[in-house]
């Protein structure tokens, strides 16, 4: 994402034009209006002034030699870095059929020479302004996304401690009610172990006095054998 690129090179303007008179009255116009002015005679200066600095806006010519305006901004446009400055084509051709194409690859404006100061001026101040705005609201989607990711996580971190808790409490209970009755038989082995001794006790007196039992008594002991 490019979000400061307008921030940190503000009104940075690449004028493309083969003919360099045309550059030179173009940069003394905007110079002179405060501009940052950059100039390129061909598509590849222009393609490689934009990868060493990003501009603001390309004001760019469409005859040009070996790589014409409308080949040079379907390349801008198919690159990430350059793909959201504002190009406005600036040409002789004044025919509907070139200004349609002109949009078609990518332009956002078209200025028909012979121009005027005063008019290229505002076009180039609104397209500055607009891609001010739009980096804006993109800065503003970008916070509003991380917001709402930073929400998500913690209500997927609150549901998963509030499970954490339930289980804790289910746990609990669980336990509370196995310890109750195991408390209860524990409390009681020491009793119960004397009671069964005082069985044992009993059988043995009876067995000494009455040392033959009866057939139901043997065929007890048998089966218990």
């Amino acid at each position: 994402m490019y979000f400061n690129q307008t921030n940190h090179h503000k009104k940075n303007i690449l004028v493309v034009d083969d003919t360099p008179d045309n550059l030179r009255l173009l940069s003394a116009m905007l110079t002179a209006q405060g501009f940052e002015v950059r100039k390129a005679l061909n598509g590849k200066m222009a393609l490689t002034a934009c990868q060493m600095v990003l501009p603001d806006v390309i004001l760019l010519d469409i005859n040009m030699p070996g790589m014409d305006g409308y080949q040079v901004c379907q390349q801008l446009k198919a690159d990430d870095k350059t793909s959201e400055v504002p190009v406005i084509f600036i040409s002789a051709l004044d025919d509907v059929v070139d200004k349609v194409k002109a949009f078609d690859v990518g332009g956002v404006d078209y200025i028909a020479k012979p121009f005027h100061g005063a008019e290229v001026v505002l076009r180039i101040e609104n397209q500055i302004n607009l891609r001010l705005l739009q980096v804006k609201l993109q800065e503003k989607n970008f916070l509003l996304q991380q917001a709402l990711d930073n929400l998500q996580a913690s209500q997927v971190k609150q549901i998963q401690n509030e499970k954490m808790v339930a289980l804790g409490q289910l746990v609990a209970g669980l336990a509370h009610e196995i310890n109750n009755p195991i408390s209860f038989i524990y409390g009681n082995l020491q009793y119960a172990g004397q009671y069964v001794q005082d069985l044992v006790n009993i059988i043995e007196v009876y067995q000494q006095e009455y040392p033959k039992p009866t057939p139901k008594i043997q065929e007890i002991a048998k089966d218990d054998a």
